[in-house]
């Protein structure tokens, strides 16, 4: 019997095809999918997908807003529910930690495809709304006197260079341990790289 998720996406053919491009996508990439193999691994009709979404960019249009918004969605109730810029970053960096080992897949599609490449139009990973959130929860902590004056790039990345780079190691096989393992001492040399008091 299927689960309910599972018998939802069935009846939605939008979902089951980002569904199946993002593993597509995450395996062969972008240019190495065809409509056809979209077509066929989705059992979606190839008149369906050009129904749905126009051509093979406007699917991976869809996937990425779609995984922007969902991440962006997650960012704004961290930001609506912490009050202190130290919990709301620390609770992002765990929400990026804890996605990492249940959805990797969508970590590694936001993270490694090169979407400018086939994307031209959306803007870069750093400049897409989940990252503005990110730099926004940094500028008000400058703002409010929890981290010191900084140029804002350099806070932000030092506040999400480190766990980024352990969330590349993981997907790449390097870390074998899961990595809400590694938060608290990552977290703690991020913060302490920013830091006012």
């Amino acid at each position: 019997m299927k689960s309910t998720n599972a018998a939802r996406r069935a009846d939605d053919p939008r979902q089951l095809v980002l569904d199946t491009v993002l593993a597509l996508f995450s395996e062969r990439g972008y240019f190495a999918t065809s409509v056809q193999d979209i077509s066929r691994e989705s059992g979606v009709s190839v008149g369906s997908l050009y129904h749905h979404f126009g051509d093979k960019e406007g699917i991976a249009r869809a996937l990425y807003q779609t995984l922007s918004d969902r991440m962006s969605g997650r960012i704004s109730w961290i930001r609506a529910h912490r009050k202190t810029a130290h919990d709301q970053c620390r609770d992002v960096v765990r929400t990026l930690f804890d996605m990492t080992e249940s959805e990797p897949l969508v970590v590694d599609f936001m993270l490694y495809a090169k979407h400018k490449d086939f994307l031209p139009e959306e803007k870069s990973i750093c400049s897409s709304k989940p990252f503005e959130l990110m730099r926004a929860m940094v500028a008000a902590g400058m703002a409010s006197g929890e981290i010191r004056p900084m140029d804002l790039m350099v806070a932000s990345s030092s506040l999400c260079g480190g766990p980024i780079r352990m969330i590349v190691a993981r997907l790449d096989g390097i870390l074998q341990a899961p990595l809400p393992h590694y938060l608290d001492e990552v977290w703690d040399c991020a913060w302490r790289s920013v830091a006012a008091r």
